[in-house]
């Protein structure tokens, strides 16, 4: 079925359509626009780890979503990528920036008093310094990185913990990921699953993975939750 927003898109939705209690929320890619950081520090880590040569970034973006050291693995490339990457992702945080209408959907669900998480493919304490650099930590009760569960998404592991955090049921919640690792995570957990394609994202491989809903700006996730 389609549902008319506010913002005058169409969400397209597959599946029960009973208001959510509770949302969990991917990072990179979702409510943050982090994309060119981690093409630059992907590829200085690569210059100084592996040397000369173009940086396979376009591989290492089809992989978003899982914990950076499971990427090195699936690449081959070597795990001593992860300290320059990380630091040069921490020299060039102040370049993040929210997606447009991401305030606007936080500010809209604390007025709700609807419990959010972040479940991220990001070490904890890097997606909590973030999310306190952009003013918007205090808008989640918990913040769980990749390094904080004993198996990273695909599995479902990390949103069962945000449900379990927020003593919310997965029936009674949805998860907004633009990877497909995030959808298979949050059927993993047997929860909703939202299909976010305002940032950077390759659309048809989240439409082939069959989410529950298609969302097309972040207001849009407005439509799944309960009013105030």
């Amino acid at each position: 079925m389609t549902v008319h927003t506010e913002s005058s898109h169409v969400l397209t939705v597959v599946g029960p359509t009973t208001p959510a209690d509770a949302v969990v929320f991917d990072l990179d890619g979702v409510l943050v626009d982090s994309f060119d950081v981690m093409r630059e520090a992907f590829g200085i880590a690569y210059a100084e780890v592996v040397g000369p040569g173009e940086a396979p970034f376009a591989e290492y973006n089809r992989h978003l979503g899982r914990f950076f050291p499971d990427i090195m693995r699936i690449m081959a490339l070597p795990l001593e990528m992860e300290e320059p990457f990380v630091r040069e992702s921490y020299r060039l945080a102040d370049r993040v920036s929210l997606f447009p209408g991401v305030a606007d959907l936080l500010a809209e669900l604390d007025a709700r008093d609807v419990p959010l998480a972040v479940a991220t493919g990001k070490a904890g304490v890097r997606a909590r310094s973030l999310l306190d650099g952009l003013g918007v930590l205090g808008r989640f009760r918990h913040v769980i990185g990749s390094d904080e569960i004993s198996r990273p998404k695909p599995a479902p592991d990390i949103v069962l913990r945000a449900l379990d955090l927020l003593d919310v049921a997965p029936e009674r919640a949805v998860m907004v990921g633009d990877a497909v690792t995030d959808l298979r995570s949050a059927r993993g957990a047997r929860v909703r699953s939202v299909a976010a394609l305002w940032g950077t994202t390759e659309e048809a491989a989240l439409r082939a993975e069959g989410p529950d809903v298609v969302a097309t700006v972040p207001t849009d996730v407005l439509a799944l939750v309960r009013a105030a």
